[in-house]
């Protein structure tokens, strides 16, 4: 009998020790399990913009003198003076090549203008972005280097053509009188007067007489006119006349020589004693050269005197019988 009481006395035991291990995991959460704390809060992401990109700072160009032969001269704002290299040019200034001179004036890597022998060229404005000159008389050439972002404009004096270029070389002459020829060496150029625009590409040329827009752009010749009327008796002063290609600069004896707007020229040459080599050229905005020389003589010794012996004009004594 004793036996099924002990079991009866330990099964509330064994219950109690069942459920008591039942709830220790529960009672381990509830009580001795920490949470894991929340996430700390995100931070809003802050992203840089990227600072503004300025434009480079452009600074005018700037013209220099920087290579000289023979007289070459400056005028600013009074009296023409000799120019020296590396003289810097402001708008207003001038520069002038006389008989037998040249000059090259330069705009830093941008910008190059030569200058022929008998050329005045003065200074309009210099922008950043822009060089304007004006040719009074002569011939020049100017290049823009294409990758320099700069143009370059040439008016003519005594004319309302304009020559401009972005990239390009040209060579314009201008005889004062309103004929203006150009002719485009690389890249192009926009030629314009009388409120006519042309583009004139490398390789051709055009030419603005006075009162009329640019000619139709064609190619730059293969040869270049040089007719020269030499006198037929020579003096100590001569008159030399010709006829060239218009906007063609000729050179007599030396001198520059104005030409009309069909080429005509004319010119007073003093001679001296004896035999002079007189040498007439030409040359145009195509780059082409022509040229004539003759021996002018000129002897003003008078004739020497020739003495007759009397007796030629005396009768024969007549005949001995």
């Amino acid at each position: 009998m004793d036996a099924p009481r002990s079991r009866r006395r330990s099964a509330p035991f064994l219950i109690g020790l069942v459920a008591i291990l039942a709830a220790l995991p529960l009672g381990y959460f509830l009580f001795l399990h920490q949470p894991p704390a929340p996430p700390p809060p995100q931070q809003p992401q802050v992203v840089e913009a990227p600072a503004p990109t300025l434009p480079p700072v452009k600074r005018p160009v700037g013209l220099t003198l920087e290579k000289i032969s023979g007289t070459v001269q400056v005028r600013r704002g009074g009296e023409w003076r000799d120019a020296s290299v590396g003289e810097a040019l402001r708008p207003s200034d001038a520069v002038r090549t006389l008989d037998g001179a040249y000059a090259v004036l330069i705009g830093g890597e941008a910008v190059e203008v030569r200058m022929d022998a008998g050329t005045e060229v003065s200074v309009e404005d210099l922008t950043d972005s822009l060089s304007r000159l004006l040719l009074g008389n002569g011939m020049t050439t100017v290049r823009v280097n294409p990758e320099a972002g700069q143009a370059i404009e040439v008016m003519a004096a005594g004319s309302d053509a304009v020559a401009r270029t972005e990239g390009g070389t040209f060579t314009l002459s201008n005889n004062g009188a309103g004929t203006v020829a150009l002719a485009t060496l690389a890249g192009e150029a926009s030629f314009s007067g009388a409120r006519k625009v042309v583009i004139v590409r490398a390789g051709q040329q055009s030419i603005v007489r006075p009162g009329r827009g640019p000619s139709d752009p064609t190619p730059i010749p293969t040869s270049l006119l040089l007719k020269v009327n030499w006198p037929a008796r020579p003096r100590r002063q001569v008159v030399v006349s010709g006829q060239s290609d218009p906007g063609a600069r000729v050179v007599v004896d030396g001198r520059i020589v104005p030409t009309d707007e069909k080429g005509h020229f004319s010119q007073v040459v003093s001679l001296k004693e004896g035999t002079n080599a007189v040498q007439v050229q030409a040359s145009s905005v195509g780059g082409l050269r022509q040229e004539e020389k003759r021996d002018l003589t000129v002897d003003t010794t008078p004739p020497k005197q020739v003495t007759v012996d009397p007796g030629i004009w005396d009768d024969p004594p007549p005949k001995s019988p």
